[in-house]
């Protein structure tokens, strides 16, 4: 048998010829893909953040749609969608952001699977509402596991593919399917409708262990005023344009632990909430945002504006 390197990948050809190998080739990435699944847990003491999706909701609801384990990495696309050529038969769903999804020109509904044949082409635009998009395929993306996920951690340069940002040209395995023969016409029939994202909504807060070195007013501030998603804001948190909360003496502290979900205050008074990409530790005033998944669940002080799409339901996106 014959070994032959296509990218970073190793197709092996049987003697007759025929290549034993599932994969999508990139053809344009856009501003910000990478392949993630639900995140690198364990390893926050030694300073590797948890990585993993931006909207938990929506990637469960892809894998799903297409008959995936529960942990299969899916790809997120920020913004603007990709161009990828599929080179084997597969499933795909795409959720979360509305991104003009289409195989060869024909729209594609979020929400649902959809087949695809060897050779046809998905094609994305930039995002109508929303930010974060989520591509499925049958059998996940198969690369190598790091420290127990195939999250891409930009920073740390590890998991996902080489540890990077996708680019045009790469060409990426796709595992084997995990549905049994015959389940396929079920999967096809199967509907997950996209959520409606308001354009405001309330989130609950628990103050963090720094609440005394906030004035009464800048506590007042922060549960009651309305707060926008700042332009500035990435992987790594939510930034907060809005009043500024007021401190007793400045915010900077001792650098202390941070988790997922922690709003730091920075220097410039102005809220900060860490995501997936965030540090592990942090040298600013912080409280904690209640991340639920449940409907009807996120209720209480603390209200944040942003456009639709912005926010996940009950979840920041």
């Amino acid at each position: 048998m014959e070994d032959r390197i296509l990218g970073n990948l190793v197709s092996i050809q049987n003697p007759e010829g025929a290549e034993q190998l599932r994969s999508m080739n990139i053809l344009r990435a856009g501003p910000m893909l990478t392949v993630q699944d639900r995140g690198r847990t364990g390893y926050m003491k030694y300073g590797i953040g948890e990585s993993g999706v931006m909207d938990h909701k929506s990637y469960e609801q892809a894998n799903r749609l297409v008959g995936n384990k529960d942990n299969e990495a899916v790809l997120e696309a920020t913004l603007m969608g990709p161009k990828i050529q599929f080179e084997s038969d597969c499933l795909i769903a795409v959720t979360g952001a509305d991104m003009d999804a289409a195989i060869e020109s024909a729209p594609i509904e979020r929400g649902r699977a959809v087949k695809v044949s060897a050779g046809q082409t998905l094609m994305m635009g930039f995002a109508k509402t929303g930010c974060r998009a989520y591509i499925a395929v049958s059998g996940g993306i198969d690369v190598p596991v790091v420290m127990g996920s195939r999250s891409t951690n930009i920073k740390c340069h590890i998991g996902g593919y080489e540890g990077r940002a996708l680019k045009d040209g790469d060409v990426l395995p796709i595992g084997n399917e995990n549905y049994i023969a015959g389940e396929e016409e079920k999967l096809l029939a199967q509907h997950e409708p996209p959520e409606d994202h308001p354009e405001e909504i309330q989130v609950r807060v628990i103050l963090g262990p720094q609440d005394n070195r906030f004035t009464g007013n800048g506590i007042v501030s922060f549960l009651t005023e309305t707060y926008t998603v700042s332009l500035q804001s990435d992987r790594m948190g939510i930034r907060l344009d809005g009043q500024k909360i007021e401190s007793e003496n400045g915010t900077d502290i001792i650098s202390d632990g941070i988790v997922f979900g922690s709003i730091q205050i920075t220097s410039d008074g102005n809220p900060k909430l860490g995501k997936g990409q965030s540090n592990t530790y942090y040298r600013f005033l912080c409280g904690r945002f209640c991340r639920n998944r449940w409907p009807g669940r996120n209720t209480g002080t603390g209200k944040s504006n942003g456009k639709a799409g912005i926010y996940s339901g009950n979840s920041y996106r």
